[in-house]
């Protein structure tokens, strides 16, 4: 009799995180700590690039430009911006870690090879990275919105919000940087992810209003993950919460669940004999 044929596909090839485990990610965090601790500059510094847009465009231009309407009432050119760019911060804080830190220690430094010599599996890798990243576009959002309020640029009680909100946007972020570096394959294809995040960071409707512009623009603007932290931001910072705002925090939702789940994938393939 022959043996007989598997009926199902095994859990992880179907479920790439099931391995995973909170505790045994947390000691990559825990790690990862450890070398912010060596290289604080290098954390701190994205942070930097959107408060100085603040500084600049929003309250040194604000002063030019007219008021702009949220929820059908003006608001200062300062205020409108303010929420984009917490957007971008947690962004950023989101981004570095997992596209040029984890190209270099995935490809140059083989951190992994020795990560993986202890219980961790590769799914806690890619856990763990999200995570660091995670918590460093937390504390950028933090940062963020406590120079916002400094300035005056918090409008609305509903901003108690804005920093789970922007925590969602760094985890967003955080998932997907981790899911387009594990395919990379050297410095130059990483170089275009950075040729990809800056023009969303100009055009997400961080600095203007989605109806400037044209048609088939602003339909893209639309779909691009930044517009979504934006779009939240933005309307709880000055208190213009609707309904409809669940769309664009399940969009970024699904894709951090997404990208995480095939970042961990990809490097399961690529870690795992």
């Amino acid at each position: 009799m022959s043996a007989a044929r598997p009926t199902s596909v095994p859990l992880l090839r179907l479920t790439p995180l099931a391995l995973a485990r909170p505790g045994r990610a947390r000691r990559l965090v825990e790690r990862n700590l450890v070398v912010y601790r060596r290289g604080w500059t290098y954390v701190v510094s994205g942070f930097f690039e959107p408060f100085l847009y603040l500084l600049s465009i929003g309250v040194g231009l604000g002063h030019l430009v007219g008021s702009q309407r949220v929820g059908g009432h003006p608001v200062g050119y300062a205020a409108f911006v303010a929420p984009g760019l917490l957007a971008s911060s947690a962004m950023n804080g989101g981004i570095l870690d997992t596209t040029y830190g984890l190209f270099f220690k995935l490809k140059y430094a083989h951190t992994y090879e020795a990560v993986l010599s202890t219980p961790l599996t590769s799914a806690d890798v890619a856990v763990g990275e999200v995570a660091s990243a995670f918590l460093r576009g937390s504390v950028y959002s933090a940062a963020f919105l406590a120079v916002m309020a400094g300035l005056g640029l918090v409008g609305s009680p509903w901003a108690l919000c804005c920093l789970p909100i922007a925590a969602l946007v760094g985890l967003a972020f955080a998932s997907l940087g981790l899911a387009v570096t594990a395919h990379l394959r050297s410095w130059q294809d990483v170089d275009m992810v950075a040729l990809a995040v800056l023009p969303m960071f100009l055009f997400s409707a961080t600095f203007y209003p989605l109806s400037i512009y044209p048609g088939a623009v602003g339909w893209l603007v639309r779909v691009t993950p930044l517009y979504q932290g934006v779009v939240l931001l933005r309307a709880f910072d000055l208190g213009a919460v609707t309904p409809g705002l669940w769309w664009h925090a399940a969009y970024l939702v699904v894709l951090a669940g997404v990208s995480l789940s095939v970042a961990a994938g990809r490097l399961r393939r690529l870690l795992v004999p």
